[in-house]
């Protein structure tokens, strides 16, 4: 019942619903995004003092995430009501169609509408799914935000998927992500330094780090109660059916509980993969990741990529979201890579 109702998720990506605190002085950025590429395996020095296996080599399974760099489009502010946390405003980047330069550089020299009418599409009014802005400007907007008693501050970010050839959308994902450290005005400044410009994944995390992930798992389909529960089989001389529950409860309830194991949907499941270490951060011209013949059903990593130990949630070309971790351990130790493979992984 831990993972009751199993539904299918709303969207392909998940959405956060808590970030941890902190009373540190220094504000940064609590999360990010990125497509699972694939998995491979490393070799690496087991620093743990305790360990049976206290510092030789060790083999791990680890996955390969790809994290282009992701545009701030805005900063949105957050008070305290009797019915909870409600926005109190937002400040958007300037993103018009006559300005993309800063956020969309592919297109740069072209607006929504021309590109539109060049590929052979009815022309669009403002582009994707970047909400269009309000009548107030960025002074505006700003100094209607500082005055409010606001009790958080977060950014509002995008993907950016043209940078990424393996994934067929290139329609950018907007999402929201927490600030931490500081006070909430520290918050604000910052993130208006922000405003407009990128955030690299070194601008985030740091190898060593434990995060959490949160991603929607591999979808599938409608399945039975033995697959979707491991209910044991019934006797070969059992009537008519084997695959299926003894009993559905008892006569006097009149209906069937919710706690009766059923068939029904298995996989595309929202789930969180607590303290998974980051076990490199790189780009590929610094050191090559992408295995002989491309990753399986992905093709080849061309942007700056994150190494984390062990699986994650969901198919290759998914996006996952990262956060920092909840529920922290008290040491997590230094990193020794000393082989990455880059055999393939399809026989080439």
């Amino acid at each position: 019942m831990g993972y009751s109702p199993r539904k299918r998720a709303v969207r392909q990506f998940a959405r956060i619903n808590s970030w941890p605190d902190s009373d540190s002085d220094e504000v940064r950025i609590q999360g990010f995004a990125g497509w699972k590429a694939g998995m491979t395996h490393i070799m690496l020095r087991d620093n743990n003092p305790k360990s049976t296996s206290a510092g030789q080599e060790v083999r791990k399974a680890v996955t390969v995430v790809e994290a282009p760099p992701m545009n701030v489009l805005a900063v949105r502010g957050y008070r305290m009501t009797p019915y909870g946390k409600q926005t109190a405003g937002e400040v958007w980047a300037d993103i018009s169609e006559e300005s993309p330069a800063n956020l969309f550089p592919r297109f740069a020299n072209q607006t929504r509408g021309e590109r539109d009418v060049e590929e052979g599409r009815k022309p669009a009014t403002r582009g994707g799914r970047i909400p269009k802005r309000g009548a107030k400007s960025t002074e505006e907007s700003l100094k209607s935000l500082s005055e409010q008693d606001l009790t958080e501050v977060r950014i509002i970010v995008s993907t950016q998927p043209e940078m990424v050839r393996s994934i067929p959308s290139k329609t950018p994902e907007i999402m929201e992500i927490a600030l931490l450290g500081g006070d909430n005005q520290a918050k604000l400044d910052w993130a208006m330094e922000r405003l407009g410009g990128k955030v690299g994944l070194e601008d985030v995390y740091e190898v060593g780090q434990e995060i959490d992930v949160v991603g929607v798992t591999k979808g599938k389909g409608w399945q039975g109660s033995i697959k979707r529960f491991g209910l044991k089989l019934l006797s070969h001389k059992n009537s008519k059916r084997r695959r299926q529950g003894g009993n559905m409860g008892d006569f006097g309830t009149g209906y069937v509980r919710k706690t009766i194991r059923q068939a029904g949907q298995v996989g595309y499941h929202k789930r969180t993969e607590l303290n998974k270490k980051i076990l490199r951060i790189s780009n590929p011209e610094e050191s090559e990741i992408t295995p002989a013949g491309g990753f399986l059903n992905y093709g080849e990593v061309r942007n700056p990529y994150m190494i984390i130990q062990g699986s994650l949630p969901g198919p290759a070309k998914r996006l996952l979201r990262f956060r920092d971790a909840t529920r922290p351990r008290r040491s997590v130790g230094e990193v020794e890579v000393t082989y990455v493979s880059t055999s393939s992984k399809q026989g080439v």
